[in-house]
């Protein structure tokens, strides 16, 4: 059946979108209790400083997921999320929060979310067939979209309500909720697995394995290529997205509303995209469109300081956005459906990689350069530098002529007609 009426696949989604949601809460509800006890600049450091654990052990997250199985961390890293954020609206309550505290939530949070987030990737390929794996990328973008778009008035409402402890507690229940949904799931077994993903032998210590998994994604023929090229893109991209954008409206006077109007434009571009792939599941030449979309993308991107007014800027956001959403679904399909089950999670922690943990650090860059030369030159220069995953692709063979899993159609019985074709009778023992 569709991924969109599989129940598997549904409480999957739902724990997914809770935990997204979740998410953005936390980090409205910490961001809001850092300026209440500290200035602009403590505040920042709070904000940051959670990134630091997760991009660091993001990769050894994927070995855990691999190691003990997708769906026991990800019900492990929700269940310790819901009682540390929970801990942390407690203290908030009782008392004045140091910044210290703000600080230690933060960076136990960053440490369980290089968990959370290799096995939550990895789980889809484990519930559901490979060919229904193009809708649930669909499925999961249109999920991230909503979650992070419903955190901020979730959150506001909670700060109005009771502050910051109030906010804290919501994120926290969020969490508790996505932990049922999660532990109901079953898994498939790895293929030649005898006692499950748990009881593998693994005679290799943590750090051959990440070692092993680092070279399997440089070696693949598709992922390899698929990582690289994603990891250029987000350098190129999440600069303009994040930072440039502020500027550009400052700069060309458009203002909080403009800026408003560009976001939000791009988030409903990009979450086309996504429902474009969950509706139609299967896109032919995948590797091509993937390919086409990302140069859309780059392109789209890179011209919207050249727009000569904010509708036209608008516009190309938008597009921008549908591309963007289109070639990324495709790039996740693709590298779930070809990576092989025992080296799911390193594969996943080494995608997240690229855009949690290598794109922030473009964003002084870009904010400099556009301080230094203005809007357009830069824009330019992060689309055609994103573009360098387009060429990446090209290059690979192997992404050119990638395919998505075609659904297998149901054998119809000699007979009536329907039904499926009763098994071949087995040989006569010798």
């Amino acid at each position: 059946m569709p991924a969109y009426r599989d129940a598997a696949v549904l409480r999957w989604l739902v724990a997914y979108a809770l935990s997204v949601l979740g998410d953005g809460v936390f980090f409205l509800a910490l961001g809001w209790a850092a300026q209440r006890a500290a200035g602009p600049a403590e505040t920042g450091v709070v904000m940051a400083v959670g990134s630091v654990p997760r991009a660091v052990l993001l990769l050894g997250g994927g070995v855990v997921a691999d190691r003990f199985g997708p769906r026991r961390v990800v019900i492990g890293a929700d269940a310790v999320r819901c009682v540390l954020i929970l801990g942390a609206a407690a203290a908030v309550g009782i008392a004045a929060p140091g910044l210290w505290l703000l600080v230690a939530v933060a960076l136990a949070f960053g440490v369980v979310d290089a968990l959370f987030l290799p096995a939550v990737g990895a789980l889809p390929a484990r519930i559901a067939p490979p060919e229904e794996l193009g809708r649930i990328a669909g499925l999961r973008a249109l999920a991230l979209r909503l979650g992070g778009a419903a955190a901020a008035p979730v959150g506001g409402y909670a700060l109005v309500l009771g502050g910051p402890a109030a906010a804290f507690a919501a994120a926290g229940l969020l969490f508790a909720a996505s932990v049922p949904l999660l532990l109901t799931l079953r898994v498939r077994p790895l293929p030649g697995a005898t006692g499950g993903e748990a009881e593998r032998a693994h005679p290799a210590g943590a750090g051959r394995e990440l070692r092993e998994g680092l070279r399997y994604v440089r070696g693949h023929p598709l992922i390899g290529p698929l990582v690289l090229s994603g990891a250029l893109s987000e350098f190129g991209l999440n600069g303009p997205l994040n930072v440039g954008l502020v500027l550009l409206a400052a700069e060309r006077g458009w203002g909080a509303a403009g800026l408003g109007w560009l976001v939000g434009a791009f988030g409903l571009g990009a979450g086309a995209g996504a429902l474009l792939l969950a509706v139609a599941g299967r896109l032919p030449r995948p590797g091509i469109v993937h390919i086409a979309t990302l140069v859309a993308a780059g392109a789209a991107l890179g011209s919207v300081a050249l727009a000569p007014s904010a509708g036209f800027a608008v516009a190309a956001c938008g597009l921008g956005g549908l591309a963007g959403g289109v070639c990324g679904g495709l790039a996740y399909a693709l590298i779930q459906t070809s990576a092989a089950p025992a080296y799911l999670g390193r594969v996943t922690a080494a995608t997240s990689l690229t855009g949690l943990g290598l794109a922030p650090l473009c964003y002084p860059l870009v904010g400099a350069a556009i301080g230094a030369w203005g809007s357009a030159p830069v824009f330019l220069v992060c689309g055609a530098f994103s573009c360098l995953g387009a060429v990446v692709c090209l290059s690979a063979p192997a992404v050119r002529g990638a395919e998505l899993p075609r659904a297998r159609a149901p054998r119809r019985s000699r007979g009536s007609g329907t039904g499926p074709l009763p098994d071949p009778p087995s040989a006569p023992a010798p």
